[in-house]
């Protein structure tokens, strides 16, 4: 049977044998550190697991609107209104099944065949092929690592066309961890209104910050920019609920109907159980967020002095998320390697040590290493990197 076309334009995942060799490893008794966790290694927050518990005792397992409760868009709402200083409507608001559902909807209901959407790099790496399922174009756009990955203005204009649809803004990063400051979205975004253009704003990873600088939303730096934006975020990284599948995107209404008339189609709705959970989360106390935002800050000043301190690896220190990407083209080199995805394979096999190469975030010369694991499993895996090094030179 002949499959469809737009599927077979997908990149399979550059991750996919690094992660198979090492679950191999593993199941042949091997000691692996794994670096590639995308997720938070705590729990969901108690609280919100008897949020849960009670909403299924209550009988709360059936439909809900294909939207989302009104609770749970209300509380988002204040949510934005309070962290933000945005107002929005209901109407304004959709809930999803993740935020990966959120974005990928968002490019069906928005892209006709051959409209174009920047996607700076290195980018998140469903971006491009959730963009090409949408017949679109991504259009990749190098943010250098000296500039700390970000993507300057005077980029943003050389690229745009009349193909031009949006431009994705990732703040705080994954994979890089960097983020924007007001005064850098207020650039890219005189440009956005300039050519009118929609800014696909993911701020999943806000509350995950490690420095004084707040997040800021490009929604916040204008009346004008807030009617461009379409807001992605969700509550798996900053309360812990990765298998719980919240999103959601807010915006323009007519984006918003949109979205959830393709959802009703697709999804019916966000799984009930999970509404009640995220409701909780953002309506009682945000106590358990902080505590993971300090342990995550904790384990990035570690991890960060451990591994600049390994000959021919440097790294842009990250503000947020939870990883670090560092570029290890030198040290690879120096080890005989001809590119990273070899150094990397060849660290797993040597060392048990599980990274993501940086070819599948579109920079090929970097690693992605999550810091979601603990302090004590985080220095054995940069003592086997340094000493993989070492060994090699």
């Amino acid at each position: 049977m002949e499959l469809a076309t737009r599927v077979k334009t997908l990149t399979p995942s550059s991750t996919l044998a690094i992660t198979a060799k090492a679950k191999e490893l593993k199941q042949s008794g091997h000691d692996v550190i794994g670096l590639g966790a995308g997720e938070p290694d705590f729990n969901t927050p108690e609280h919100i697991l008897l949020a849960a518990t009670k909403a299924m005792k209550d009988g709360f397992t059936k439909y809900t609107p294909s939207g989302g409760t009104v609770e749970l868009k209300k509380a988002i709402i204040d949510k934005l209104k309070q962290d933000q200083g945005l107002s929005y409507q209901s109407n304004e608001v959709i809930v999803t099944t993740g935020a990966k559902h959120a974005l990928y909807t968002l490019f069906q209901v928005l892209l006709n065949p051959g409209d174009e959407v920047i996607v700076p790099a290195p980018y998140w790496v469903s971006y491009p092929e959730q963009i090409k399922l949408a017949e679109g174009e991504p259009v990749i756009v190098e943010a250098l690592e000296r500039n700390e990955f970000k993507l300057t203005p005077d980029q943003l204009e050389s690229v745009i066309t009349a193909k031009t649809k949006a431009v994705i803004i990732n703040s705080p990063s994954n994979p890089t961890g960097v983020m924007y400051s007001r005064e850098e979205l207020s650039a890219l975004g005189e440009i956005c209104v300039k050519h009118n253009i929609l800014i696909v704003s993911d701020e999943i990873y806000e509350k995950l910050i490690y420095t004084d600088e707040p997040h800021v939303s490009i929604a916040e730096v204008s009346e004008q920019l807030k009617q461009l934006t379409i807001i992605i975020n969700g509550v798996s990284k900053s309360h812990s609920m990765t298998g719980w599948r919240i999103g959601y995107a807010v915006g323009d209404k007519d984006i918003i109907k949109a979205m959830t008339n393709l959802a009703s189609h697709s999804t019916s709705n966000p799984t009930s159980i999970s509404q009640y959970a995220a409701e909780a989360a953002y309506t009682s106390s945000q106590d358990d967020v902080e505590m993971m935002r300090v342990a995550f800050k904790e384990r990035l000043a570690k991890l960060y002095e451990w591994i600049t301190d390994i000959p021919g690896i440097e790294c842009v220190k990250p503000k947020g998320a939870f990883y670090l990407f560092p570029n290890v083209s030198v040290a690879a080199k120096n080890n005989g390697y001809d590119n990273v995805d070899d150094w990397v394979t060849a660290l797993l096999e040597e060392e048990k040590v599980a990274l993501v190469p940086g070819s599948g975030f579109g920079s090929p010369d970097n690693v992605r290493l999550s810091y979601a694991i603990s302090l004590d499993q985080l220095e054995e895996a940069a003592n086997r990197i340094k000493r993989f090094v070492l060994n090699h030179q």
